[in-house]
């Protein structure tokens, strides 16, 4: 691993800081940056998140899908717990807290926009930096790509109808424009220039064009990742001090849903007796998100300084830790699956 992924939480936790002082000493710079936005679309987030996915995109393979059958319970596992479980138990831990349990702490307004961020990332599973988890647990390379590259065609076609139904369960209005125009930014152009890049550097048949080209990238995407950090909580750095028990009441319902998630993705892969390099993948794909999405979302559905985008943001602040804490604890349970050698 390079130096970006061994201190990953060294070098968030330091654009969050550096976030929350420069959006508290020069709040009109941030507010001349929130207006520079074309179709609810804010130019200067798309840029940055164009930056981080990009070169991810270029990663995914396509024509890995071609060995899905090998190993169809990891897959499985992924599509289910992905798809079936994780949104609807986000969305359920987001009314229980902010609907029942923290309904004294906080306006009715504000729960139902905290609800919708985490519902946005719930309904978001990870495609970029599932890459750092997957390696950081040794895991198979090749069947993370399958996993990724079935997960993105999905989100092409189920984020914006899951989205909308549960943001519609939640009594939010959702501007369908807004939603589907958001896929096709922050998914599908992404996904196509990734694909037809990747088709041309791979014309022949020399893989190592595409690792030297992504290996080239990389440092614009680490760039990328800490500038919309330091952005993110700058946008939110009066919010953060000003109400810094919020940021607490987000994160526990949050913390709360990636334990779990992982729990159902791990504890399936053991007990079907999944090889560890295929389970743990498996299970940290669906525990982790695709926060640059949720968060471009909550922003064009919402606005920058809304509940909904400081949901997505808290959801930034979480995660690296808690997929820290969780690589570390797959790692220490990898003797006790599956021998892949021999047949499941």
């Amino acid at each position: 691993m390079g130096l970006f992924e061994r201190y990953l939480t060294v070098w968030v936790a330091a654009a969050i800081a550096l976030g929350v002082f420069l959006g508290a000493l020069m709040p009109d710079v941030f507010g001349l940056i929130a207006r520079l936005e074309y179709a609810s679309v804010n130019l200067v987030v798309a840029v940055l998140i164009w930056v981080m996915i990009y070169p991810m995109m270029v990663s995914v393979d396509f024509a890995s899908i071609r060995d899905v059958g090998k190993q169809p319970k990891g897959l499985a596992i992924t599509l289910v717990v992905n798809w079936l479980v994780k949104p609807f138990t986000m969305a359920a831990l987001g009314w229980l807290f902010f609907m029942v349990l923290f309904k004294d702490l906080v306006s009715p307004t504000s729960a139902r926009e905290y609800i919708a961020g985490m519902i946005l990332l719930g309904v978001a599973p990870c495609t970029a930096m599932v890459f750092v988890w997957s390696q950081m647990v040794r895991g198979d390379a090749n069947y993370t790509l399958v996993q990724v590259s079935i997960n993105d065609l999905i989100m092409i076609v189920a984020f914006a109808p899951i989205t909308a139904f549960l943001l519609g369960l939640s009594k939010i209005f959702v501007p369908w424009d807004t939603l589907i125009l958001s896929v096709l930014l922050y998914v599908l152009v992404p996904l196509l220039a990734g694909y037809f890049t990747r088709k041309r550097l791979d014309s022949g048949h020399d893989q190592q064009a595409v690792a030297h080209f992504t290996s080239r990238l990389k440092p614009f995407s680490v760039l990328g990742l800490l500038a919309m950090v330091v952005l993110l909580f700058g946008f939110q750095a009066r919010t953060i001090l000003a109400e810094p028990l919020v940021i607490a009441l987000i994160a526990v319902p949050l913390i709360i849903q990636s334990y779990g998630i992982f729990a159902i993705g791990f504890g399936w892969g053991y007990i079907w007796r999944v090889p560890f390099a295929i389970a743990a993948p498996a299970a940290l794909i669906g525990t982790s998100n695709f926060f640059e999405l949720a968060v471009a979302v909550a922003i064009s559905l919402f606005g920058l300084n809304s509940g909904a985008a400081l949901a997505t943001v808290v959801g930034v602040l979480v995660e690296v830790p808690v997929m820290l804490s969780l690589v570390a604890f797959a790692n220490s349970r990898r003797e006790r699956f599956a021998d892949p050698t021999k047949p499941m």
